[in-house]
């Protein structure tokens, strides 16, 4: 007898149908990005391929229309590429300048560190909202990578990245004001030189460190080690000598954080945007507070040190780095000492935030 049992359904234009679904996805995605990045750049925002990423994953993610995850091969690539950037800014020139005040520079910026995340833990008690995420979205220093580790640390990715650039922009826009206000800053400054190098040359630093440092991170399991991992082998051949390399190409690091800002944005539901609203109100106030602390160890570190209060100031400003140097620059001011001791903290924040992550959750 024979068996006449009935073939399966034919589902391949099913699968076809959702395959091109997920294309248009991803081509809105990007496409708005682009454009996004386009816009904020000529706005000098900082960082502007990672906002239009995250307002764009997430206006589609509320409407329906944005991929269904961003994949793991994009996200670790994007973390080691932001890891290298972090990395080579400790370039011995920078951190020799430390050298003779080491000490109250880095009891200042352990103070600095420890203001904010005393402000992030005030946040993680509006509801909806953990210690550990309110502590890494107030955490002064190193935005995107904090954005990029957040996740896994077991934080909200989304509160994070939200509340990370709300902080940047109020510092960014407030301190100009400030220095020329408070502690009369005028122009008149040059900027210095600053290490370059060649594309290929770039480019296979950051292979390298991607490589070593991936491989490492998951050798001795490292939490975050898809940022820590490159971060700390481009941090120990930069400071070492063994091989001096200018940051990875601009648009190699804009597209790293695009996917940044996607793995963030695509996550949004109507629930988690009200409960970011809702926040913004406690954060801004908390920021506010955090700008004028940092400032009182401006002036700790002025008094400690030699440097002037402008000095301290912008070398204890909670975030806004490329605003920070700028704003050195402009004023005359010891740009090696403000910007080493801004790198110094973004560096320490970023190895400690595992440890502290753990004692948070």
């Amino acid at each position: 007898m024979t068996d006449v049992s009935p073939a399966p359904p034919d589902r391949s234009g099913e699968d076809r149908e959702v395959g091109t679904g997920e294309g248009r996805r991803w081509g809105l995605l990007v496409v708005g990005t682009a454009a996004g990045t386009v816009a904020l750049a000529l706005l000098r925002l900082p960082s502007p391929a990672l906002f239009a990423g995250l307002v764009v994953a997430t206006v589609l993610a509320l409407v329906g229309h944005a991929p269904a995850a961003v994949p793991h091969r994009a996200t670790t690539p994007a973390q080691a590429v932001i890891g290298v950037v972090i990395g080579v800014l400790a370039q011995p020139s920078t951190l020799s300048g430390l050298a003779a005040d080491w000490l109250p520079v880095l009891l200042i910026t352990t103070g600095t560190l420890a203001v904010s995340m005393a402000a992030g833990l005030l946040l993680g008690l509006h509801p909806g909202v953990t210690p550990l995420t309110g502590m890494l979205a107030l955490t002064a220093g190193g935005a995107s990578g904090l954005v990029a580790v957040s996740r896994d640390l077991g934080g909200d990715d989304r509160v994070v990245a939200v509340v990370q650039y709300l902080r940047v922009g109020i510092v960014t826009a407030t301190m100009p004001l400030i220095a020329a206000l408070g502690y009369g800053a005028t122009a008149g400054g040059s900027a210095p030189a600053t290490p370059g190098g060649s594309v290929p040359g770039s480019l296979a630093f950051l292979v390298v460190c991607a490589g070593v440092g991936l491989g490492l991170a998951a050798l001795i399991r490292l939490p975050a080690g898809g940022l820590l991992g490159p971060m700390a082998v481009a941090i120990a051949l930069t400071v070492s000598g063994l091989w001096s390399a200018a940051a990875p190409p601009d648009v190699v690091v804009e597209l790293a954080y695009a996917v940044i800002g996607w793995q963030a944005g695509v996550r949004f539901t109507r629930d988690s945007l009200r409960t970011v609203i809702t926040v913004l109100p406690l954060a801004c106030l908390l920021i506010v507070a955090i700008i004028a602390a940092c400032a009182g160890l401006g002036l700790l570190l002025s008094a400690a040190t030699g440097a002037t209060v402008l000095e301290g100031y912008l070398a204890t400003t909670p975030g806004g780095v490329y605003a920070v140097l700028a704003t050195a620059i402009s004023a005359g001011g010891d740009v090696t000492f403000v910007v080493a001791t801004q790198v110094l903290r973004v560096i320490v924040m970023l190895l400690v935030a595992p440890v502290l992550a753990r004692f948070a959750r």
